[in-house]
């Protein structure tokens, strides 16, 4: 609650300010562009998050980075649908970090997943895999 008051406060200063320089036909204009990019992104995010999801599971991205670009895709395209040239801004932010948490997740994980199975497939070779079964008949064997 301590932050939405602010909030509002500088939303508005922010959509008044920009409002005044590009005239009421812009800002309507401004409005409706970025609450259709807001509703195309949530149309398309199931196919953003899949995409996501299969990276996740190729080892591309870790789960915290998967996490956390799901939820900013989700929050930037929410904060476009909302009028307001701070929220927009704010939404365009959020998108950018999914982009660069889906970039900079795959160019490090995925060359640190192959030193670790390099490392793992080294230390396959000396493994002996047993298995060990245990019935009664051997504890009632007497001498």
């Amino acid at each position: 609650m301590l932050f939405i008051i602010p909030y509002l406060f500088l939303e508005l200063y922010f959509s008044l300010g920009v409002g005044s320089k590009i005239g009421f036909l812009g800002s309507v204009i401004w409005i409706l562009l970025t609450f259709m990019i807001g509703m195309g992104l949530l149309k398309n995010a199931h196919l953003t998050i899949m995409k996501s999801f299969n990276s996740l599971s190729e080892g591309k991205l870790n789960g915290k980075s998967f996490h956390d670009a799901s939820t900013s895709y989700f929050l930037g395209a929410i904060l476009l649908i909302i009028p307001g040239v701070l929220s927009d801004f704010l939404g365009v932010i959020a998108l950018l970090y999914t982009f660069y948490l889906q970039l900079g997740g795959t160019i490090p994980n995925s060359k640190n997943k192959t030193n670790i199975n390099n490392l793992n497939k080294k230390g396959d070779e000396d493994v002996i895999d047993v298995e060990i079964i245990e019935s009664s008949s051997h504890n009632n064997i007497k001498p």
